[in-house]
């Protein structure tokens, strides 16, 4: 039996799910969320198999609860699904974890065929969806390898630079030396093939890495 975990706060778009997959004898819908908290409170007592995603959640960005359950679920798939057709926000989702990327307006089919692909080990991106990465990249491979994939220190980093902060500030704020903070601000400006900080944080937005 394969267990599933929808997450998503409109009960319409939860209760459609579940009646897509209710003649699917080896498919189990476990348990529901509307909330990245109640999410998180029940994998802390329970496994699935899979879990489907909405990528805006009322508390938290679905991204960072996605990127969040990964850090403590490494075999649990997820599918992220949302209205939003957008190709940064798709490859943000695979790169924070993601298996697979579906839109709301989706057939029963295909809802289904993208579980078992991402079950037998495949990412699975929605036709629909694909067409919208190929508009700004040769291919969902290229987008991904496109974009720099940084550590969690690189991330608190480069989030703290949004804010305003200067080195000498980040260094206080983080409890490191300011050579360290810049080591990291010019490896940023390396990752990202960028020459200053305003053109980091510009390309970080375009990537959906800040809010």
């Amino acid at each position: 039996m394969i267990t599933i975990l929808i997450i998503d706060d409109h009960p319409l778009v939860t209760d459609g799910i579940k009646t897509m997959l209710q003649h699917e004898q080896y498919l189990q819908v476990s348990g529901t969320a509307k909330t990245a908290k109640e999410a998180i409170a029940f994998l802390a007592h329970q496994q699935v198999d899979v879990i489907l995603l909405d990528i805006s959640l009322p508390d938290m960005d679905g991204l960072k609860l996605c990127e969040l359950i990964r850090k403590h679920n490494k075999t649990a798939k997820i599918i992220g699904v949302t209205s939003a057709n957008d190709a940064g926000i798709i490859t943000q989702l695979l790169h924070r974890g993601g298996n697979g990327y579906l839109l709301k307006n989706m057939e029963r089919d295909e809802l289904i065929h993208a579980i078992n692909r991402v079950l037998d080990g495949h990412v699975y991106v929605s036709r629909e969806a694909n067409d919208k990465v190929l508009q700004h990249y040769q291919s969902l491979d290229t987008a991904l390898g496109q974009m720099p994939v940084l550590t969690r220190r690189e991330k608190e980093i480069i989030e703290l630079l949004s804010d305003g902060l200067t080195s000498p500030q980040i260094a206080d704020k983080l409890f490191l030396s300011v050579y360290t903070i810049e080591t990291h601000r010019k490896n940023l400006l390396q990752k990202f093939n960028v020459s200053s900080t305003l053109l980091l944080l510009k390309v970080a937005r375009e990537y959906k890495l800040l809010n």
